[in-house]
């Protein structure tokens, strides 16, 4: 199951799943057209819903029972949708704007974590995947929202694989730095626009892709990643290293 399926990088992490075999439930407030050519090529093993992950009554509706009555339950959760904010001082950051940004990426995965639970707790080996970001682990990604919704992250995953270290369940968070989607077009329009600067700042002299991400995902989904569970692991391109 990935949440913010419809583009990015949770449209990238569904199709590795897809292309390695896998059954995937998309979930995303993207209506389904987005991922219509997803769906025309893996009809057989994708399913997708319309939804707001921040709102529990539609998590609870559409997602509660989906998963009761799936027939192959569930092993592997990711926590992908997210949203960035501007790049504002604390004093520029409005109280709806904070609110609306904490409960968009750190409570829905709270709230997706919570639904799913019972079903992954019945695999031997289930995984959870959350979307952090560099900004989880420094200052200077977004405004005090998104960095403190970021850090949040970090603190979930690891006290959610100390809870269920025993159980068999696994869970980590990939920390990307600057990668080029349709989240972060606008770095990319202006007269100097800042992704340039973001380039040239990289140690390895590009934006990340969506691609990239994926590719950790299907590790930490397998059972390579068997011993690591409280991890976050930074994509950057060496950019906490400078």
């Amino acid at each position: 199951m990935v949440t913010g399926a419809a583009s990015g990088i949770g449209r990238a992490q569904v199709l590795a799943f897809l292309k390695e075999g896998h059954y995937v439930t998309g979930l995303d407030i993207q209506p389904e057209e987005q991922v219509e050519e997803i769906t025309d090529s893996y009809s057989s093993r994708f399913t997708y819903f319309q939804l707001d992950v921040s709102d529990p009554l539609a998590v609870e509706k559409i997602l509660g029972s989906y998963l009761r009555t799936h027939p192959l339950g569930l092993d592997v959760l990711c926590n992908t949708a997210g949203q960035l904010d501007g790049f504002h001082k604390t004093h520029d950051v409005s109280l709806n704007s904070w609110l609306h940004i904490l409960q968009t990426n750190l409570t829905s995965q709270f709230m997706m974590t919570q639904m799913c639970l019972p079903y992954l707790l019945e695999k031997p080996a289930a995984r959870i995947i959350n979307m952090a970001s560099i900004a989880g682990l420094t200052a200077g990604g977004g405004s005090a929202a998104y960095t403190a919704s970021k850090h949040g992250v970090v603190g979930l995953t690891k006290q959610l694989a100390f809870d269920y270290a025993d159980t068999g369940l696994r869970v980590n968070a990939i920390a990307p730095g600057a990668v080029k989607t349709q989240m972060t077009q606008a770095d990319f329009t202006g007269e100097n626009p800042m992704a340039e600067w973001v380039q040239h700042e990289t140690p390895t002299k590009r934006w990340a892709l969506p691609e990239d991400i994926a590719g950790l995902t299907l590790f930490l989904a397998s059972d390579a990643s068997e011993y690591m569970t409280g991890t976050v692991i930074p994509v950057d391109g060496g950019w906490l290293i400078r």
